[in-house]
């Protein structure tokens, strides 16, 4: 069974087309991307999967049912800038969030339900800051948190927009090794980013966008030149500035 599926996934603004026939599958344990410039429909592709913006027209499918039906194997994980970080909450207030159900966001929550939350900031690092105000937090640290939060959820699949945008290098390099591990332990993750140099490192899977699909596959059959100016334009630059320049890496992902 696909983790999920998107088949003929089209989505407009104000009568705008925005995404056109996107179609691609995505293996459970898949560290998927989804990049492209911007205005390319990348956080749009997203949020029609997640059924916050509804699409034009196409099919969603997650673990082979529609997005109704699985919600509790789902865990979204928006842009930090879309957090109200004034909310006077604590880290572990944050995480424990995840545990709330659809509804019943001031019901009791279990022992396990704590538990849960605790693990989830020893996974992202942030046990010792579980006390402190989510205002007084790195932009890295308050990004941790939403991934907390999701991470409680103990959900199958997880959607991140953006979650490397805004924080510096230590916070990036954290992030990406949770990622890896939770794609290690079975996990599902996608999410949208924006840096080509360090996609080929993080993804096993690349969708490369352009309003269209240009190109889905592992990063060195995705990042050659061909796919990159079709998304990019004709002056971007070739695939070796992407892999180093020279060497095997680049000679693989080259002009075809």
């Amino acid at each position: 069974m696909k983790a999920l599926e998107v088949t003929g996934l089209s989505a407009a603004y104000d009568g705008t087309g925005v995404l056109d026939d996107i179609s691609f599958t995505l293996d459970r344990g898949a560290l998927a991307g989804i990049i492209g410039p911007n205005g390319s429909g990348k956080t749009t592709l997203l949020k029609s999967i997640m059924g916050i913006v509804k699409p034009a027209s196409g099919e969603v499918r997650l673990f082979g049912e529609p997005l109704n039906a699985v919600r509790d194997k789902v865990s979204y994980v928006p842009q930090r800038q879309s957090g109200d970080w004034d909310f006077p909450a604590t880290v572990i207030d944050v995480a424990r969030m995840g545990r709330y159900k659809k509804g019943k966001l001031f019901g009791r929550l279990s022992a396990e339900d704590k538990k849960a939350a605790e693990e989830a900031l020893e996974k992202t690092g942030l046990t010792e800051l579980r006390n402190r105000q989510i205002s007084a937090l790195s932009g890295g640290q308050q990004q941790r948190v939403f991934i907390a939060r999701a991470l409680a959820q103990a959900a199958e699949i997880y959607f991140m927009d953006e979650p490397f945008a805004g924080i510096d290098a230590a916070s990036e390099a954290a992030i990406a090794g949770l990622l890896g591990e939770m794609r290690d332990a079975g996990k599902t993750v996608v999410l949208v980013h924006h840096d080509l140099h360090t996609a080929a490192g993080y993804f096993n899977s690349i969708a490369l966008l352009n309003r269209r699909l240009v190109a889905f596959g592992p990063p060195k059959e995705v990042l050659n030149t061909t796919h990159l100016r079709a998304a990019y334009g004709v002056r971007f630059g070739t695939s070796a500035d992407i892999f180093g320049g020279t060497g095997p890496e680049a000679e693989k992902a080259g002009d075809r």
